[in-house]
């Protein structure tokens, strides 16, 4: 999937160090768009999905993005016109060109599948895997505040910033074996949600699970109680919920009081 979004890439004239926009719920789609810019030599600016329209439309004009990878609440919420220097955006899944300045562009990326078979006709296997030759101060990706006060502030990462986090997390989390499971839950376009519950998980050879919805306490302890995770990341507020939703009412039976 990551070689066939690299044929998009340089079908489009996307060159190293050109920004590639992505926002998106998180999905294994988002992961693999991630992975493909930067694999790519490109450089991913992720977006939380939850900004508003003109938040997303001032961090991609002020990113100089030439590309967006969008879900189809993203694509729904934004207008196109308020980026005018997007060249085309592709929404994340089924990797269809919702919009396309270049005509010729937007017929290759509907017929991917056969540009893709047309270039591997043997199949694709290792020998075919191309990735970026990546230098520790090149820029890695660029990620954009909640924006607290105005605008969002870019931070530019290089990438001896995500090879130095990894390698903590590899280094220092050796309870999780390759194997095992992890829940997405944090968004990916937050760096934390990003580097230990998916990059780091992916380089120990674990299963990601992304959730795909909002993670109430019923949809979390039934994820949970399948994927059974060793390790698990999340925010004070998702924590409250599971305990006043499921531990509060056991806790306050007449029988729970007396012992």
């Amino acid at each position: 999937k990551i070689a066939q979004l690299h044929l998009i890439l340089q079908e489009a004239g996307i060159k190293p160090q050109d920004k590639i926009a992505l926002c998106g719920r998180n999905s294994a789609s988002w992961s693999v768009a991630f992975l493909a810019s930067m694999t790519y030599g490109a450089v991913p600016v992720p977006i939380l999905n939850d900004f508003k329209a003109e938040s997303i439309h001032n961090i991609v004009n002020h990113s100089d993005a030439r590309m967006l990878w969008a879900d189809d609440t993203t694509i729904n919420n934004v207008t196109l016109s308020e980026m005018g220097a997007l060249e085309v955006v592709i929404q994340l899944g089924d990797n269809k060109a919702v919009y396309c300045k270049d005509a010729k562009l937007a017929d290759y990326i509907q017929n991917i599948e056969k540009h893709f078979a047309e270039k591997y006709p043997n199949g694709f296997g290792k020998d075919d895997v191309v990735v970026h030759d990546e230098q520790p101060e090149e820029i890695a990706l660029i990620n954009y505040t909640s924006g607290s006060t105005g605008f969002s502030k870019g931070v530019i990462l290089p990438y001896r910033a995500l090879w130095s986090n990894v390698r903590f997390a590899i280094d220092n989390i050796t309870y999780l074996k390759a194997d095992d499971g992890m829940i997405n839950m944090l968004p990916l376009a937050h760096m934390y949600g990003l580097a230990i519950e998916m990059l780091f998980p992916l380089c120990k050879g674990c299963y990601v699970y992304f959730l795909g919805k909002t993670p109430s306490p019923k949809i979390l302890l039934a994820a949970f109680a399948q994927v059974q995770p060793k390790l698990i990341i999340a925010v004070p507020l998702i924590l409250e919920k599971i305990i006043r939703s499921k531990v509060l009412p056991v806790l306050q039976k007449p029988l729970m009081k007396i012992l």
